[in-house]
């Protein structure tokens, strides 16, 4: 059964320019064409769809739900999801921990009163430390 580029959108819930943008980079097969010029698609493109989406919703980029997409094609089925499932995990702790710190840092400023960046660097008393910082910017150089 082929299906118009609306249908697919609206049953994978993104909107067509989502769907033309994913051809364009390869995460969808260049979809058959109708004799009046309209894409065509089977109903496995609503299920490539849906697993981008649920990938990104995941915290999967882009990329990498390519990457799990053309997988999945090779192997007729998600291999390697289970390790990379693994790795965002550890990604995603590791996020939690420093917006954890980030949380704490900020609630300690607003309860020292620190209203000033300037006034805070030269204060012993100011939680935010401004050599970290330094040491952070440095690092991502």
């Amino acid at each position: 059964m082929s299906l118009r580029a609306g249908e697919v959108a609206q049953a994978a819930g993104v909107n067509r320019e989502t769907l033309r943008y994913y051809e364009r980079r390869g995460l969808l097969g260049t979809p058959d064409r109708s004799p009046g010029g309209h894409r065509l698609y089977d109903e496995q493109a609503i299920t490539t769809l849906r697993v981008i989406k649920a990938a990104q919703r995941l915290g999967f980029t882009l990329e990498e739900a390519a990457d799990l997409v053309e997988v999945g094609r090779r192997h007729g089925r998600d291999w390697g999801l289970q390790q990379r499932a693994r790795t965002k995990l550890a990604e995603v702790q590791q996020r939690i921990i420093d917006l954890e710190a980030i949380r704490d840092t900020l609630v300690a400023a607003i309860e020292a009163g620190c209203d000033d960046l300037h006034v805070c660097a030269g204060s012993d008393c100011c939680p935010i430390s401004f050599v970290e910082l330094a040491e952070l910017r440095a690092g991502r150089s």
